[in-house]
């Protein structure tokens, strides 16, 4: 399983925007919760699925008016 942290700017205190809403609305709809923080985003997913979602991220975010978006990707083997 991998774990994917990202950001998504511009960064409005207390609102998100849809440029964040509708990119977490992304992963969400392929039945994956997102870990929603004010400064970062975090899910887990397979390493299959992984290019997908990731592309549904950045797509919607980019779509509603992103500037900016940083994706960290790791794994934890247990």
């Amino acid at each position: 399983m991998l774990t994917v942290e990202f950001t998504i700017e511009p960064f409005v205190e207390g609102d998100p925007g849809p440029h964040v809403t509708a990119a977490v609305a992304a992963v969400e709809a392929h039945g994956i919760a997102v870990d929603f923080g004010p400064f970062g985003s975090l899910f887990s997913v397979d390493a299959e699925t992984l290019p997908a979602v990731v592309a549904d991220l950045l797509r919607v975010a980019y779509g509603n008016g992103a500037t900016f978006v940083n994706v960290s990707v790791s794994r934890f083997d247990s």
